[in-house]
């Protein structure tokens, strides 16, 4: 059942990464995007053959992480999708040739350090530690506040971004309001599938839409398709994937484990290192450039002189 799950999350990373690389190419080639209008935001993306391409990439990483979590702890499950950033950085430099700075090359390895940090924290769990599901009163506890924290701060970031002479932004703020809605939607998905079952569907059916979990699903897929896909059109991938990633990491490892009870490690060394690596996701998080330099300014050409 282990490995079941850690090659469930293996392969949810190929395919999160390749659905991003697409849906980023395919927004290159689309008008403006404006979460103002989000059913135009909307109709632009569903005629987008190459976006949907990377939707249905995307739409098969689901699946594959309901599998995942049915098998795996919160945290092994998060340390092991966030280990996906390696392969993104390298999808968006190859197929997008956006670069990276050397702070950013660094920042991504203090990420995978932080993550095996985690991931080694997790010998010594069993199937005793997967919870199935969370009390409604605590998941909407921690989602509520957490959903709307993630809007105010995407609107303070749009607001700003509309202001004159501003240094163009390099995505972070808009990459943890993403990443706080996508941190919800994934204690969504650990509660459905905790609730999916081939016994009895009619009755595992009506037990799932008597939770807050299809709800809190749908609300955080609509938002997060308009607010994700602005933001992604906007700023580079290699910046808004990792940032958003690390957040709903942190989040899901840190409320799911409150929300589902999944306990801590009692061992002092295991402790230790996860508090440890999620520690450090937070600080490379904090360090990472808020701005993406200023284009170089070409010096105007002498009349009468040829280049």
């Amino acid at each position: 059942m282990l490995w079941w799950g850690v090659a469930s999350a293996l392969i949810a990373n190929v395919l999160y990464s390749t659905g991003f690389v697409l849906e980023k190419r395919a927004l290159a080639t689309l008008p403006a995007l404006s979460t103002r209008r989000p059913a135009r935001v909307v109709r632009h993306l569903l005629g987008s053959p190459r976006w949907l391409g990377g939707s249905l990439a995307l739409a098969a990483g689901f699946a594959a992480q309901l599998a995942v979590y049915r098998a795996l702890p919160i945290a092994a499950a998060q340390g092991i999708f966030v280990s996906g950033l390696v392969l993104l950085l390298i999808l968006s430099s190859v197929v997008l040739g956006e670069r990276t700075s050397g702070r950013e090359r660094q920042s991504m390895v203090a990420i995978l350090v932080a993550l095996v940090m985690v991931v080694a924290s997790l010998q010594g769990d069993d199937a005793r530690t997967i919870a199935r599901t969370a009390p409604p009163a605590t998941l909407l506890t921690i989602a509520v506040p957490s959903l709307a924290a993630g809007l105010l701060l995407y609107g303070s970031a749009e607001r700003r971004a509309r202001r004159r002479h501003r240094l163009p932004t390099a995505g972070v703020a808009y990459g943890v309001a993403v990443g706080l809605l996508y941190g919800v939607s994934s204690l969504a998905i650990k509660g459905v599938s905790g609730l999916l079952t081939t016994h009895d569907i009619p009755a595992a059916a009506e037990r799932l839409l008597r939770s807050p979990y299809p709800y809190l699903l749908l609300f955080t897929g609509a938002t997060g398709l308009v607010l994700s896909q602005t933001a992604l059109q906007r700023c580079r991938a290699s910046v808004i994937v990792p940032v958003c990633s690390t957040i709903t990491c942190v989040f899901t490892v840190a409320c799911g484990t409150v929300a589902f009870g999944e306990p801590l490690p009692a061992d002092p060394l295991r402790l230790a290192l996860r508090l440890g690596g999620t520690a450090v996701a937070l600080t490379v998080l904090l360090a990472l450039p808020r701005h993406d330099p200023p284009a170089p300014v070409t010096p105007p050409i002498p009349n009468g002189v040829e280049p």
